[in-house]
């Protein structure tokens, strides 16, 4: 399975919730061997390798350069 393009400051879905049951969604707020993640319902961040983050990560739902220009428009 191809793991989708991801960078940072994007916001993505996870296979599983986070446990405080208010998102699947997290930003990428860190990148380098290790991924840190900040969930989107609760604010708490997460640090994981990069393989296993791929192999949990879903989708990317939305890029840091589509929110940025649609916030120029």
């Amino acid at each position: 399975m191809e793991v989708p393009q991801y960078d940072l400051n994007d916001i993505i879905e996870m296979k599983k919730e986070h446990p405080c049951h208010k998102s699947k969604q997290w930003k990428i707020i860190r990148m380098g061997a290790d991924i840190r993640i900040k969930c989107l319902g609760c604010g708490s961040s997460v640090l994981m390798p990069r393989v296993k983050f791929e192999k949990k990560l879903k989708r990317v739902v939305e890029h840091a350069s589509q929110s940025e220009n649609t916030q120029e428009n």
